[in-house]
């Protein structure tokens, strides 16, 4: 499976310790320059598992930065080039063009969700707390219900 990301889940991850999630889901991640870029700005080593990847065609790029951010739309290019399976990223921006370029696109919450199906995490809800309350992650209320609804955890 290849599986590109953006900035958001693997330094949300990194920050509640938690990243060998992605890990062990799947087993490596790619990332454009400007997401490793974005990374290692507050993170001092990437992960092994993580696979810094500069887009083929950075011209590309250019089309999507009136609606994205450089990190988002390298990671949407590299999707594309790479045909990756799934996409990670939260922005709904880049969510939206995401899905508009075709591409099949996971959010973090999708991430923990699975990561409690194949048993390496007991409680979603512990993992949504320290997001929150360590990375600063923003989970609206509906949302989160409805997340520790699919977990069975509501």
């Amino acid at each position: 499976m290849i599986v590109v990301s953006d900035t958001s889940a693997i330094t949300s991850l990194l920050q509640i310790g938690r990243v060998e999630i992605l890990a062990r889901i799947y087993a490596e991640v790619f990332v454009p320059s400007a997401v490793a870029d974005e990374l290692t700005v507050f993170h001092t080593a990437l992960p092994p598992f993580i696979r810094v990847v500069p887009v083929a065609n950075p011209l590309e790029c250019q089309r999507l930065l009136k609606l994205v951010d450089l990190g988002e739309a390298e990671a949407i290019i590299l999707a594309k080039e790479l045909k990756a399976d799934e996409l990670l990223m939260d922005d709904a921006a880049g969510r939206r063009v995401a899905r508009a370029e075709g591409l099949h696109v996971v959010g973090l919450l999708g991430v923990v969700l699975e990561a409690k199906q194949r048993n390496l995490v007991t409680s979603v809800r512990d993992v949504l707390d320290k997001l929150e309350s360590k990375a600063g992650f923003f989970v609206s209320e509906p949302v989160r219900n409805l997340i520790l609804r699919e977990a069975g955890e509501l």
